[in-house]
């Protein structure tokens, strides 16, 4: 499938935007600028079943082939966040950029309990104005609103997709490039434990303090802060 994308700056550096369950592009209103600001050309995707890109099968193995498909190899930099995170571990080795940060990557989802499965996050399609607010304290208004605007395109089909990844080790064995894993404080998706094995495997990790998992939303400059020596500088 080929992905819907956004495009900011012309610079001759290439970084792919790759976001996660139920954004789009937008999710990268800050990011996206910012880099091109760095003399990157940015190319943010929808993944399917997001945004204005296609409908259909998910399966984690569809979200990295249509990256694949949709992108171009050789990119200076890709980030991929949360589920995007977990799609571009699966793309790396053929999108081959230089380098590539997983940012909150779902790498391990805890098996569900009572009130915390996919049908769960399936029901964020509705959530009201205030919910998006209260869960997401630290979000400027603009993102409150875009989110809104994600879920209402979103195809909730996508999370309950995820059903049978639950309580599975996705971590990847070694990084495919030079790799950087940014954690929220503390992350759900990745214990302590495993940001060491993860250290272990040859991945950098580093987290940005008191952030919650979107962390470019909810602590933009630290966001910006941790991936000093992983972007080109200004």
């Amino acid at each position: 499938m080929q992905l819907h994308t956004h495009t900011w700056g012309e610079g001759d550096r290439v970084a792919l935007l790759i976001h996660g369950m139920m954004a789009d592009h937008r999710t990268w209103r800050r990011v996206g600028p910012a880099l091109a600001e760095r003399g990157y050309r940015v190319i943010a995707v929808d993944l399917r079943g997001h945004g204005a890109s296609g409908r259909g099968e998910y399966r984690p193995e569809l979200f990295a082939r249509d990256v694949v498909e949709t992108l171009p190899a050789g990119a200076d930099l890709a980030i991929g966040h949360s589920l995007g995170g977990l799609t571009l571990s699966l793309a790396v080795d053929r999108l081959r950029p230089q380098r590539a940060v997983f940012s909150d990557p779902a790498w391990h989802l805890a098996a569900p309990v009572e009130g915390m499965g996919p049908e769960v996050f399936a029901q964020f399609k509705s959530a009201p104005k205030e919910q998006i607010r209260a869960m997401n304290p630290r979000w400027d208004e603009a993102d409150v609103d875009i989110e809104l605007e994600t879920l209402a395109l979103w195809d909730e089909g996508t999370a309950l997709s995820l059903t049978s990844l639950f309580g599975t080790d996705l971590l990847p064995a070694a990084p495919a490039v030079p790799s950087l894993v940014q954690l929220a404080d503390p992350s759900f998706l990745i214990s302590p434990e495993r940001a060491v094995l993860l250290e272990e495997r040859g991945f950098e990790v580093r987290s940005v303090a008191g952030a919650g998992h979107t962390i470019h939303r909810d602590d933009f400059d630290g966001f910006m802060a941790s991936l000093e020596g992983w972007i080109q500088p200004l």
